[in-house]
């Protein structure tokens, strides 16, 4: 009898988790699951594109760009009107990354070693790997080109990317131009075959076509529109007629592109009948490069949605951004509008959630979940969020600060603005409301002080079996003086930076150091003027190098200095010395007869018990 009734229990006890299994399965329409079967985990797809602002997109009311696949994909999609991000690349993608305000983890700047991920920050790459995803990278990465910082050492098992913040810019491949151009593969330098949006679209199709039957992550994030403004000629010709400057045309012909590219990828996914069941968002880093333009007559050409400043500042111009969100099995209202306070790094606890993947932080977030504003569930209109200015080489407080609420912002903790009914922030309310400034001061001298122990720079790592040889460029160099970061000024060879980068010697032995001026894969010696690709109607030109001529090379760690004479017909110096484990500031320099100084602008550092 005894056992009869533990059999009758057992078997309830199986039927109730049947039934319990089934209706978990079976998500009431409108509700985001927060336990999802392997079948039933959406893929997601995040699209991040460079210096396109808010008011480049015809969607917002723009009268001259064309973009009828963004139009076309908000009409099915959810838009949050009121999204933000930082105000320039990288703080905006470590936010992204992290859930954590660029200022945080070593993001603050887009140069001078402020612009490198620390190590010990966990992305959402990470996350999503860590819940049974695969997971891939195609485009611009710019939180580090060093290990343990690249993206395939942070969570992507795929990656294709250019070096530093982009084309052209001092890490990335030499010479490269947006055509045909050099990037990595995991690492790995390979040349590709045509323009690179395109490229990155293409490889995230071929992505998805093999990857399709297990869930993937996939983040997007390209590198243009940002500068050199470098398009097919076909796309700066649709603006021809515009009255807008030559750069806007082709700044513009650069987003065109991108919105044909974005058509060709939903409609893959719809082919595929993967649309569905995958969380599409498309979004921007920051507000538009070159939207907008001040004339020398006084005169202003282009749109940027009546907002007050672009990219750079901490008003809304800098930092709302255009973001869209599609996933129809989720059911994410279509069509829908929220203008509820959310951000970039929102984005990490929302789609962990929404994906049904375990995530708890250890460390603090300025993100939230948001998935009751995605499904029109409730808001968060009380919260607030810090953006910020800072390019510099420390954050400083009250720098270009910006606090928000859903309707208010703080400006510099003076000035205040109702942005639901002045969108262009032009009518300064303070005075009127004491209270509120009080308040939104007082969340930001709270926010501050829990960012400031975080603060510190990260150290890349000399030596380390993962890496060696390592490769540094100056894009990389602590120092307040200007860097040549892309290689328009490091062919001209006037940038003079005094500045030492943080480092990590993680063993005792002996180094090799091969001091550069031009990077390794160019092939050109010290005192070469390098050669010039010329420009055409809608490509830069990259100029003729200067031919500068050094005597000698120093490398300064510590107590130890390094000397050596220069063989300008040679493509470096190299130089060679017993090095202890331990934290480091490096100084590597060229010296010329005359007594100038110009800092090797590629240093290539190898163990020798590896050579």
């Amino acid at each position: 009898m005894k056992n009869n009734m533990l059999i009758k229990i057992s078997l309830l006890a199986c039927l109730l988790i049947y039934i319990s299994c089934g209706e978990e399965k079976k998500v009431e329409k409108g509700a985001v699951p927060t336990l999802i079967t392997a079948e039933e985990k959406p893929n997601v797809i995040i699209v991040f594109t460079d210096d396109q602002g808010y008011g480049d997109l015809a969607a917002h009311g723009n009268p001259y760009i064309k973009t009828p696949n963004l139009s076309a994909f908000g009409k099915e999609a959810m838009e949050l009107t009121n999204f933000h991000v930082g105000t320039t690349c990288a703080p905006s993608r470590a936010g992204l990354m992290t859930g954590r305000n660029g200022n945080r983890n070593n993001a603050w700047h887009t140069i001078g070693g402020c612009s490198i991920l620390l190590e010990d920050e966990k992305t959402i790459a990470q996350v999503f790997e860590e819940g049974g995803y695969k997971t891939a990278m195609f485009g611009k990465w710019h939180l580090g080109d060093n290990y343990p910082f690249r993206p395939f050492d942070r969570g992507f098992q795929e990656t294709l990317y250019n070096g530093g913040g982009g084309v052209q810019q001092t890490p990335d491949y030499w010479n490269n131009t947006y055509f045909d151009d050099t990037y990595f593969r995991n690492g790995e330098p390979e040349k590709v075959k045509g323009y690179a949006t395109d490229v990155w679209f293409n490889e995230a199709i071929k992505y998805v076509q093999r990857t399709k039957e297990e869930p993937f992550f996939l983040y997007l994030p390209l590198n243009a529109a940002h500068s050199p403004f470098n398009v097919p000629e076909e796309y700066a010709k649709m603006y021809e007629d515009a009255p807008l400057t030559d750069a806007q045309k082709r700044f513009y012909g650069m987003i065109t592109n991108i919105d044909e590219n974005f058509g060709k990828l939903v409609s893959f996914l719809k082919d595929e009948k993967l649309f569905d069941n995958t969380i599409i968002i498309f979004t921007t880093d920051n507000g538009t490069a070159a939207g907008i333009a001040k004339n020398k007559d006084g005169s202003v050409s282009g749109y940027n949605a009546g907002l007050r400043g672009t990219k750079g500042s901490h008003y809304d111009g800098g930092h709302k951004v255009p973001f869209y969100i599609s996933w129809p099995d989720g059911d994410i209202k279509k069509g829908a509008v929220s203008n509820e306070l959310v951000a970039n790094v929102d984005l990490l606890p929302t789609l962990t959630r929404m994906a049904g993947v375990p995530f708890e932080s250890k460390k603090p977030l300025d993100g939230t979940d948001m998935t009751s504003v995605l499904t029109a569930k409730g808001n968060d209109s009380e919260r607030m969020l810090v953006i910020d200015t800072q390019r510099a080489q420390w954050p400083e407080k009250g720098k270009n600060s910006c606090v928000m609420s859903t309707k208010w912002r703080l400006i510099d903790g003076a000035e205040l603005y109702n942005t639901v009914t002045d969108p262009g922030q032009k009518n300064d309310v303070a005075s009127e409301h004491p209270d509120i400034v009080q308040k939104m001061q007082s969340f930001y001298d709270s926010w501050w002080t829990s960012i400031e122990p975080e603060m510190r720079y990260a150290e890349i790592p000399i030596g380390h079996k993962e890496a060696n040889p390592v490769t540094i460029t100056v894009h990389d160099m602590h120092t307040t003086d200007n860097i040549p970061w892309n290689q328009v000024q490091i062919r001209q060879g006037e940038y003079a930076p005094n500045g030492y980068y943080s480092v990590n010697i993680v063993e005792d032995g002996d180094y090799q150091f091969k001091l550069y001026r031009y990077p390794p894969e160019s092939g050109l010696s010290l005192n070469a003027a390098s050669d010039e690709i010329m420009a055409s109607s809608t490509v830069d030109e990259l100029p003729v190098g200067r031919s500068i001529v050094f005597e000698r090379a120093e490398v300064q760690l510590g107590d130890i200095t390094l000397k050596e004479s220069a063989d300008v017909d040679r493509p470096y110096v190299q130089l060679e010395g017993n090095l202890k484990k331990g934290s480091y500031e490096l100084h590597s320099d060229f010296f010329t007869a005359e007594g100038g100084r110009i800092p090797a602008y590629y240093i290539v550092i190898n163990k020798k018990a590896n050579l």
